[in-house]
């Protein structure tokens, strides 16, 4: 019916268009004829086509519809968006595309179903998605490329990388794609093939724009950023090289408007293979530091008197860890990690998450100045146990005056901030009513004077900043307050 509503529509413009412009008399049978001076692509150029690709591999990639146990587990309950760590002025922006809808850290649900993509990488029916696409499932059905529908199981998720993978029922012989060994250098052309809004098998294309993205999602983010167009249901479909290899696992896209405007971010193979090994014997086990981390400003490293921001800072290690057994204190800066430079607190947290629980690792890390080493064996992170550096510290620039009212602390160890100046530069580094400051300048402290003195020592050592350790409700972290300029 539409195909015969549509089409004297398309022919009445085109009379009218003819009608119009009257220079050209020709048959619709016959075809638009060739203008004398049209513009050709030049002699023995080829262009690009990425249809051989998209051939070869089209047949692995599948839509996964999931029943939702909770239908009304959705956008508009505002709870549980995943958005925790991510600036708040990219929160609007945004968005996971499992589903129909506008959820960053759930598929939105429309009749407690939500849309989204996966690929197979074994004959007998093994499939690499989202986690978030599976999330509060109740079924699993997907569908091939031709068309065929089959159910699936859930064989286990991994909500800190958002993988999941999936078994497809009684199984055999299926098309399927290995991933890619190797890491996609920016500019590279890829190809993103899924199930957006629902229509399956689409394909585009575009190029790596960056790699190591961090977006806030999660402890382990390291992404690649693509610009092929990827909307709502494309999550957890593949990227591919031109080899026919999966580069990434589409997860995420940056958006004011929600769909598409060239901003994908992919987890990258290497990752997709180190988990999905282990989802296929029971469940992801990662390697276990023991330490609160935070970024090495460049506040903090004035203050600390390093030549770079490189590293990770130890704001707390906790007790009966690893950490806490090699020896690891507050105020160490991790190095190395098994002779590897660590770049920043997040760059830790990925390089001891890739490690097994058991595993001896070697730090360098430095103390007072001095650079010093030690062997830890790391243990089992827990699933209620959290890796992701402490990134919370607003940036604002600091004074020696703190505006904070100071008190010995009532629990007889370091000195209590018992009332905030809203205005002052301690309300702009986050510091509230409650909050304990155990040291300044790396030496325990006990009284308001104390802290005073700590506070002109380091600005007679020509510190350009003063450091403190701060305890809050939550966790120990460092805060360097910046002397003003003179």
């Amino acid at each position: 019916m539409t195909q015969a509503f549509r089409r004297p529509l398309l022919a009445s413009a085109a009379a009218l268009a003819i009608a119009a412009t009257g220079a050209l008399a020709f048959s619709f049978e016959a075809g638009v004829p060739a203008r004398a001076g049209a513009l050709e692509a030049p002699a023995g150029v080829q262009m690009p086509s990425f249809a051989d690709v998209v051939d070869h591999v089209k047949p692995a990639v599948v839509s996964v519809k999931t029943a939702i146990e909770d239908a009304s587990a959705s956008a508009e309950d505002g709870e549980g968006d995943g958005m925790e760590g991510v600036p708040p002025e990219m929160q609007p922006f945004m968005k996971r595309f499992g589903g129909q809808g506008q959820n960053f850290g759930k598929p939105i649900v429309r009749h407690g179903v939500a849309l989204g993509s996966g690929f197979l990488i074994s004959a007998d029916g093994y499939v690499v998605t989202n986690n978030h696409v599976v999330d509060h499932g109740k079924t699993v059905t997907v569908t091939l490329d031709n068309g065929k529908e089959m159910d699936a199981r859930v064989i286990g998720v991994d909500s800190k990388t958002d993988l999941a993978l999936l078994k497809i029922k009684d199984a055999t012989d299926l098309p399927f794609v290995k991933l890619s060994h190797e890491t996609p250098r920016i500019g590279d052309w890829v190809l993103a093939i899924g199930n957006p809004f629902g229509l399956g098998g689409t394909v585009t294309a575009g190029i790596v724009s960056a790699q190591g993205r961090d977006i806030g999602s999660g402890p382990y983010d390291q992404f690649i950023q693509i610009d092929a167009p990827i909307n709502k249901g494309n999550s957890g479909g593949p990227t591919f090289n031109l080899k026919g290899e999966v580069v990434g696992v589409n997860t995420a896209i940056f958006s004011p408007s929600g769909g598409s405007v060239g901003l994908g971010f992919a987890i990258p193979a290497q990752t997709v293979d180190l988990v999905v090994a282990q989802l296929q014997h029971g469940g992801v086990k990662r390697g276990y530091l023991g330490v609160q981390i935070q970024p090495v400003t460049s506040e903090i490293a004035d203050g600390l008197g390093l030549k770079s921001n490189d590293g990770a800072l130890v704001a707390e290690t906790q007790p009966d860890t690893p950490a806490a057994a090699a020896g690891l204190k507050s105020g160490d800066v991790i190095l190395k990690l098994n002779n590897e430079a660590v770049k920043s607190a997040a760059d830790l947290t990925r390089k001891v998450g890739s490690l097994k629980p058991g595993d001896k690792a070697d730090v360098t890390y430095l103390r007072g100045g001095e650079e010093k080493s030690a062997t830890v064996t790391l243990g089992d992170l827990k699933s209620d146990q959290t890796a992701k550096a402490d990134e919370s510290a607003p940036e604002a620039k600091a004074s020696l005056t703190l505006g904070v009212q100071l008190a010995p602390s009532d629990k007889g160890k370091g000195v209590q901030i018992v009332g905030v100046d809203p205005t002052g530069q301690g309300a702009a580094k986050g510091l509230t009513a409650g909050d304990v400051i155990l040291e300044v300048s790396g030496k325990p402290v006990s009284s308001p004077r104390e802290v005073k003195d700590g506070i002109e020592a380091a600005k007679k050592d020509g510190k350009k900043a003063v450091l403190m350790l701060v305890k809050t409700q939550q966790a120990s972290r460092f805060i360097a307050f910046e002397f003003p300029k003179a």
